[in-house]
C-alpha cells in the first residue's frame, strides 16, 4: 500500500521560502500523478500544485504562478514543493495526494487522488 509523508513545513516570514517533501514508501512514486494541496482555517480545500506521472505534465494554482514549483527525485521516491516569495494567504495545511489513475482533466481535482498525506503546517507571518 502506497504510504505518503510531507515534511518542511513550518513557521516563516512573508518574502520566505520554504521547501515541502512528500515522501513515500510501498510504490514507486513516478507511477503516480501527485497533487499537492493546502486548506487554510475557515477554508475548503484547494489545489496548489500538481505533476502527472511520465510524461510529468504539471498544473499550477494562478496564485502560486512564478512562486511555487514542483520536481521529483525518483531515488528518493519523494515529490518536492518549491515555495517562495511566500505571502501570508499561503498559509494553511499542506497536503500531498498520490493516484495512478487519474486523467489530465482532473489533474487539480482532490476527488480524483486516493491516496493522501497527514498534511504539513505552512505559516507565513511576521
Amino acid at each position: 500500500q502506497l504510504h505518503l509523508v510531507e515534511s518542511g513545513g513550518g513557521l516563516v516570514q512573508p518574502g520566505g521560502s520554504l521547501r515541502l517533501a512528500c515522501a513515500a514508501s510501498g510504490f514507486p512514486l513516478e507511477d503516480y500523478a501527485i497533487g499537492w494541496f493546502r486548506q487554510a482555517p475557515g477554508k475548503e480545500r484547494e489545489a496548489v500544485f500538481c505533476i502527472s506521472s511520465s510524461p510529468g505534465i504539471t498544473w499550477s494554482a494562478d496564485l502560486v504562478k512564478g512562486r511555487f514549483t514542483i520536481s521529483r527525485d525518483n531515488a528518493r521516491n519523494t515529490v518536492y514543493l518549491q515555495m517562495s516569495a511566500l505571502k501570508p494567504e499561503d498559509t494553511g495545511v499542506y497536503y500531498c495526494a498520490a493516484s495512478d489513475d487519474l486523467v489530465l482533466a482532473g489533474l487539480n481535482l482532490a476527488d480524483e487522488y486516493e491516496t493522501w498525506g497527514q498534511g504539513t503546517q505552512v505559516t507565513v507571518s511576521s
